[in-house]
């Protein structure tokens, strides 16, 4: 399985590269389609024999279907119950983390954590939670490994900690939130395609690890806050944070969609 994200893709550095409707955003589902093409390539190379595309950013409509890989099925479109990764638990042995970025509050190319701006920070168990380590742990609840992670370097750096054994693959340099040193997709494609083969040796289901978890969200506004903590379970700590307790990391994962889109509805125009 591939989670494609697009703020990790190559050559991506600023908003409009990936906000859908965008001159930019067309030119760079071009190169996001090839990143993903590119890992397909490797996964093949590696013994894969099905392999399932699940898009992950923001409508979830960016991938061009016309240009997959036709060795390579798709899931697109929004609404999904485990969204970024959705199919996790449908039988996979390994899960490709595609085009990533850094955690809200960190350093990185466009980073954040699910929404684009009004997350300053998340926490998982106590600890710094990117995408990619929220996503782990749903994978690990499945007995999914992480094969590979691609995204800028602090991408990679993140992945080291919460995914050491995955292969990675920085396809740009950061330099500031709107701006890297990037390779060419030539190069890209080809880090990505070895890269992809060689996290196959972790492929295979391991044993599914179910525990609780704590997730605690820091906002940039306390009105995000109050509006948050209405949800049951979900409990105001500070003037702008919320945490909540769950059983399994599924229903963690769940209850955080639902506190980011609350949030995501009280945002009222410049003023946030």
């Amino acid at each position: 399985m591939i989670s494609a994200d697009m703020e990790g893709a190559t050559g991506v550095t600023w908003t409009d590269d990936v906000v859908p409707g965008t001159e930019q955003w067309q030119r760079f589902r071009r190169l996001f389609t090839g990143d993903v093409n590119a890992v397909i390539a490797g996964l093949t190379d590696g013994g894969a024999t099905d392999i399932l595309v699940n898009e992950a950013h923001s409508s979830q409509r960016n991938v061009l279907l016309e240009d997959l890989d036709p060795r390579a099925r798709m899931l697109t479109g929004r609404h999904k119950p485990l969204s970024m990764m959705e199919g996790i638990d449908s039988g996979v042995d390994g899960v490709v983390f595609l085009g990533y970025h850094a955690g809200a509050g960190c350093d990185g190319v466009l980073s954040h954590t699910y929404l684009p701006n009004q997350i300053t920070g998340v926490w998982l168990d106590g600890v710094p939670a990117s995408e990619g380590r929220l996503n782990a742990a749903l994978a690990a609840e499945h007995g999914v490994p992480v094969l590979l992670v691609s995204g800028d370097d602090k991408t990679c750096e993140d992945a080291l900690d919460y995914a050491p054994d995955a292969a990675t693959v920085a396809v740009k340099q950061c330099v500031s939130r709107y701006a890297a040193i990037c390779l060419p997709p030539s190069r890209t494609s080809a880090d990505l395609t070895v890269a992809a083969t060689r996290g196959m040796r972790l492929a295979g289901r391991g044993t599914p690890t179910t525990t609780a978890h704590h997730i605690d969200v820091e906002f940039d506004a306390s009105h995000l806050a109050q509006a948050a903590a209405v949800i049951p379970t979900v409990e105001q700590t500070g003037v702008r944070t919320v945490g909540f307790d769950a059983p399994t990391m599924t229903d963690a994962m769940k209850a955080f969609k639902i506190v980011t889109a609350i949030a995501d509805g009280a945002v009222q125009g410049k003023y946030g």
